[in-house]
């Protein structure tokens, strides 16, 4: 039965439920507290009644959020892993970075950025000794007017060659992480592993629930980047591998048109930018230029 199938009364008894439980915040001190949780119950109550929720489906869900819990621990957050499946963060980023002009866009920060990264100076390797196909990155840091920014701070981090972040060992290893920062004239470069697809966590009920969608656990391949100067806004975003299979089916929506990059494959001898030599060993390069938009734009 569908929700339009029931009767006047039926419908009338749902209504008079939903708006007793809504009144039953309108004391709520704080204004906004007040109006997020009124608006979630007549958006849960809209999903129940237009579904026609079972008892047995709804202790599904119950039981579903249940092991969510228990599987989440100081180092793994469930939570977060199924509100990125459901794209409900990709969403809250995107409601919280406003378009503005040309600045880059921004994507999920993921689970995996820790503070303190090593500093590097331009032009150095954060590989790691990793294991992956070097990779070169440069580009600019800018505002929308096209503006160079200097010493803005760029964080980088990524997976190995294996899918793994060095965070996901148990030794303290630190690989394919940094910061440095943008020179005089804007811009940055720096050696880093090409990036590889890899599975999010899908030992637990997040992976079960893509399972039962026939959904992939993967990520497209991809390279993060955090980036702050004072009088910006903060930017989260990645640059993505153009051409990989995984981008139009990542799985946490990751992706924007806007974020897909050409990494030039180059054969082992080719000369490198920065005259290092890789013996015979492949490389790749990327250009990825930055633009931040102001802090306060909408008072700008």
């Amino acid at each position: 039965m569908s929700e339009s199938e029931t009767t006047a009364e039926q419908a009338a008894r749902e209504q008079e439920l939903t708006d007793r439980v809504i009144a039953s915040f309108d004391h709520t001190r704080n204004p906004r507290l007040r109006y997020l949780l009124q608006t979630l119950v007549r958006y849960a109550h809209a999903y129940v009644r237009e579904v026609r929720l079972t008892e047995e489906e709804w202790n599904a869900w119950i039981g579903f959020l249940t092991d969510v819990g228990r599987i989440t621990t100081d180092w793994r957050q469930e939570f977060v892993l199924l509100s990125d499946v459901l794209g409900v963060s990709m969403q809250t980023i995107a409601v919280n970075n406003e378009a503005y002009n040309d600045a880059t866009e921004a994507t999920v920060l993921g689970p995996f950025f820790v503070n303190d990264a090593p500093f590097v100076e331009l032009g150095d390797d954060i590989g790691g000794g990793a294991p992956g196909e070097p990779c070169w990155v440069e580009g600019s840091v800018r505002d929308t007017s096209g503006n160079p920014i200097p010493n803005a701070r760029i964080e980088v981090w990524e997976a190995d060659d294996e899918g793994l972040y060095d965070i996901q060992h148990d030794d303290g290893r630190v690989y394919g992480r940094a910061h440095l920062f943008s020179d005089v004239n804007g811009e940055y470069h720096f050696w880093a592993l090409s990036p590889t697809p890899y599975p999010i966590p899908d030992d637990g009920p997040v992976g079960k629930l893509l399972d039962a969608v026939d959904r992939t656990p993967y990520r497209a391949p991809h390279l993060h980047f955090m980036v702050t100067a004072d009088g910006y806004r903060t930017l989260v975003t990645h640059i993505f591998v153009r051409g990989d299979e995984h981008l139009a089916t990542d799985s946490v929506f990751g992706v924007r048109d806007s974020l897909i990059k050409e990494f030039a494959s180059h054969p082992g001898g080719d000369p490198t930018p920065d005259g290092r030599d890789l013996g015979d060993a492949t490389w790749r390069d990327v250009r990825f230029d930055i633009v931040l938009a102001p802090r306060d734009f909408r008072t700008a």
